[in-house]
Formats: structure tokens, sequence, C-alpha cells
């Protein structure tokens, strides 16, 4: 279809949901770290699709992977079926997060729906929880998906007006404070649920040592410790999982956005036999879950990963990107926090909000997105390099030295 950018934008408001308010942009076409719209006019993504781009745009390896399955006329079989290649994939997937087995799925938000059912049967068969008890701590400021089961251990009230009844059976505790998550763990308590750095609630990533703690709590009591790496993970951190940063071993992993290196939705959850083994058949399900299409284009996208070394490129420049942002007089910046290529820059009360200053990011060329109001987030695919940085640097500076935008 041919048309102008404001076409475009007229065209989805007028049927679609309006339950998004995104930048007035239409993105047309990608390549690496930059996209163009209708109009011809290019910009660079400092966003990735919330890191589901790792890989970049357009990626001729994940790119040829995809056509490759394609051509064979094969692209769904349901679990009715094997297919050729899911038992790669998941081979790959345990390989890489060090556990037994790996449960296929689609979205991030279908991949913590498993481990919430996982983590619950789990309570209930092997620990000895009664089913109607077992409790999953989770943490303010946590950002899961969008189900009515997640957003039931929402913290934030916009999520959850007009959604209720909401799910029972969580407990909301602070983020960062190991004196209150002692105090939450109890004889219910079956699993934890966290985000090794809350990158929806601003970039927030918990004190040196908080994470080890908790993977000791939980050894010794007996819970399982889930890690939502779905954001954070696979290389975005500068680690292949943030939960690397502390050296420990999750027993849940969710994984999902750069699994497929933004070519379709694929997730998956990893854990080891004795608690993936609480899954029978009839017990939990997809029909596209575990689809050879993407299935192929995972393993080709954890195989650029591995060979272009993104994890290390992503904890390089992701330094000197946080320098050369930090050496930026700004009247308008707080602080930065960063770890990686994941980072946020979190603006003063007294300069408003961040969105506008994301408007005006976005008409000198660079995309990047609010979260939480007040921080502007940076995350652009981790095949950028030191001259597009500086290119970027440049405007950034320009708009973050004069006045605040309205």
């Amino acid at each position: 279809m041919q048309g102008t950018t404001q076409q475009f934008i007229d065209l989805e408001s007028q049927y679609g949901a309006h339950n998004y308010h995104p930048l007035p942009i239409v993105i047309a076409k990608g390549d690496g770290v930059w996209v163009w719209d209708p109009d011809g006019n290019k910009y660079m993504d400092c966003l990735a699709s919330y890191s589901a781009l790792n890989q970049g745009y357009n990626h001729p390896v994940i790119m040829q992977a995809a056509l490759d399955q394609i051509k064979t006329g094969v692209t769904l079989t349901s679990r009715a079926f094997y297919n050729t290649k899911l038992g790669e994939f998941l081979e790959i997937v345990c390989k890489l997060t060090g556990h037994d087995r790996a449960l296929p799925m689609n979205t991030g938000a279908e991949a913590v729906e498993t481990a919430l059912k996982m983590a619950r049967r789990w309570g209930h068969q092997v620990k000895g929880i009664h089913e109607q008890e077992a409790e999953i701590i989770t943490f303010e400021g946590n950002f899961h998906g969008r189900t009515t089961t997640v957003i039931s251990f929402s913290s934030d009230e916009d999520y959850k007006v007009g959604f209720g009844p909401f799910t029972p059976g969580f407990k909301i505790i602070k983020y960062g404070d190991i004196s209150e998550f002692k105090a939450a763990v109890n004889e219910k308590t079956a699993a934890v649920l966290i985000e090794p750095i809350q990158a929806e609630g601003g970039i927030l990533i918990p004190p040196a040592g908080y994470l080890k703690e908790m993977r000791d709590i939980c050894t010794e009591k007996n819970i399982l410790l889930m890690a939502d790496e779905i954001q954070t993970g696979l290389g975005r951190t500068g680690k292949m999982f943030a939960v690397e940063h502390e050296g420990i071993q999750p027993d849940v992993y969710m994984l999902a956005k750069a699994i497929s290196g933004g070519f379709m939705p694929v997730s998956v959850v990893t854990a080891n036999e004795d608690v993936m083994s609480v899954f029978t058949p009839g017990s939990h399900g997809s029909t596209y879950g575990g689809n050879p299409l993407g299935a192929a284009v995972a393993v080709a996208a954890l195989g650029v990963l591995k060979d272009e070394k993104l994890v290390e490129r992503a904890e390089e420049m992701g330094k000197y990107f946080v320098e050369q942002l930090e050496a930026i007089n700004s009247p308008h910046v707080e602080e930065v926090r960063a770890r990686g290529m994941l980072i946020g820059l979190v603006i003063k009360s007294s300069s408003g909000v961040a969105r506008p200053f994301c408007e005006k990011l976005m008409e000198k060329g660079i995309l990047a997105k609010e979260t939480h109001e007040s921080v502007i987030r940076f995350a652009p695919p981790l095949v950028i390099s030191k001259e597009e940085i500086d290119w970027a640097i440049e405007r950034i500076a320009e708009v973050l030295t004069t006045e605040a935008p309205v």
C-alpha cells in the first residue's frame, strides 16, 4: 500500500483500538539501526522494539533462515506432530541457559503465564503447598505483560482500572529491599518472579548482592527463583543474561523478544527436569508455540548473537554511549542509569516529563521512548557502531542543552 506518513497514521487511528500512544512516525523500511518513513525521512531507532531487535533490522542471516523455511512450505505443524526445527532450537536454548528442558510459546506474556502455571503446579505437587494457598512473590514497579493474571500483581493502577476481578495468590513487595523479601517468604511461598533490571520501571537496577542473596534464600527455603529476562536477556546488558552480573542461576528463565531477532513472536520457558516435569500431555500448550518457522528464525537469531559477539559489543558500546551521555552538560538530566546497552536518562521534575524530549529527539532523527513519564530509554540494536553513537550523541546533546520542550 502506498501513502504518506499522515495517511498511514490516519488509517490506523480510524480502525485501530486506541490502546497505545505512539510517537507520530510510521516505519516503512529498516536496516541495521536505521529506519525510514514513507516520505523518505531517515531515523536511528534507539528503542529496538523494546529490545526485540538486538540483532538490528533486516539481518541477512535471520532473513535467509526465515526464507529457507518458508520455501519448504512448512511454517506451522501445531504440536499435534513433530517438525524438523523445534528440537534444534530447544537444544540450543537449553545449552544456553544451563537447563534440562524448554517449553516454547509465542509472546513474552505467554512465557510468563507458562512460568506462573508451572510454579503453581510445582508448589502444589512437589513442595506440598495446598492447591489454593500457594503464593508467588512479585515486585512493585514490575512489568511482565498485560494479561489478566499478570496485571493482577501490577503496582501500576493504570494497568488495572476496570479489569477486575483479579487473580489471587500474589504478594507484591518493594523491589531491591532484601529485608522486605525475607519478611515476605513463608511456608506457602512457591516462587519468586523478578526482572533482574526493571526496564519498563525506568531502568531500575537492584543493589549489588541483592539477587545473589535472594538466590541463597530461595535455595535454602526450596523456592523457585524465576527470572524474566524477556527484555534484559540475550545480550542487552552486556551479559547473555542480566542475572550473570551477580553470577547466579535461576530455576526458571523466561525469554522472548530478541530470541527471534524481531522477525516474529517466539518465546520460551526453561527449567530443569524436576520442575518442568509437572507439565504432562494436555496440561499446557499453544497451536503456534514451537512452530518450525519460529524455531528456524530463533536458531539463526541466537547464532547471530554468538557469531557477531553482540553480547560483548553491548558491553563495549554501552559503556561508550553512557560516557558520552554523561559528558553532556544538561540542565535537564537528573541521572543516567545503565547496564550494557540498556540506558535510562532520568529527566528532572523541574524540566517536566520525558515525552516532549522524545518528540524533539524524533525531529532530530532519533527514535526513543519515555517510560514511567520521567525516563528516556535508549536501547538501540546491539549492532550499533561507535560512529553511529557519535551521530546520535550530537543530536541528543542539542535537545538536552536547550530549553526544556513543552
